[in-house]
């Protein structure tokens, strides 16, 4: 009994580990663009969790928009994505930290921007009110 169960179990293993498990589709989105699409669905899922009134003043619905803005359709991102998914753990996670590294130099940048802003309005502030005296 030991020996069919370790025999089940050795043949379940090589059978899941199949490096070609899915099949690379015919309209596979670069990886670039790729990036790009993960990049803005983040941003706008982050807009929708933050502040959904500014996607519905502006009637946004945030797949629309990305499959308009790339050309793509709903299955060609989802067989991309599926198989960048089962392409490489590693090559899925560096797709991912890519965008993530992106997420934090454009946070940066805009953290720069608003304290650049604070500071001239501090000193806007600061005028007006001397003005008055």
């Amino acid at each position: 009994m030991k020996k069919y169960f370790l025999f089940l179990v050795v043949f379940s293993s090589l059978a899941s580990c199949q490096s070609d498990s899915v099949e690379k589709p015919d309209n596979l989105i670069p990886e670039d663009k790729m990036i790009d699409i993960i990049y803005d669905l983040s941003i706008l899922q982050a807009m929708r969790n933050s502040n959904q009134s500014v996607l519905d003043s502006n009637s946004i619905n945030p797949n629309t928009y990305i499959y308009k803005k790339y050309k793509i359709d709903s299955l060609q991102f989802a067989k991309s994505n599926q198989y960048y998914a089962a392409k490489s753990i590693k090559e899925y996670d560096q797709l991912y930290q890519s965008v993530n590294d992106r997420i934090v130099k454009n946070k940066a940048a805009v953290d720069t921007l608003l304290a650049k802003q604070k500071r001239n309005d501090k000193k806007l502030i600061k005028s007006d009110t001397l003005k008055v005296q």
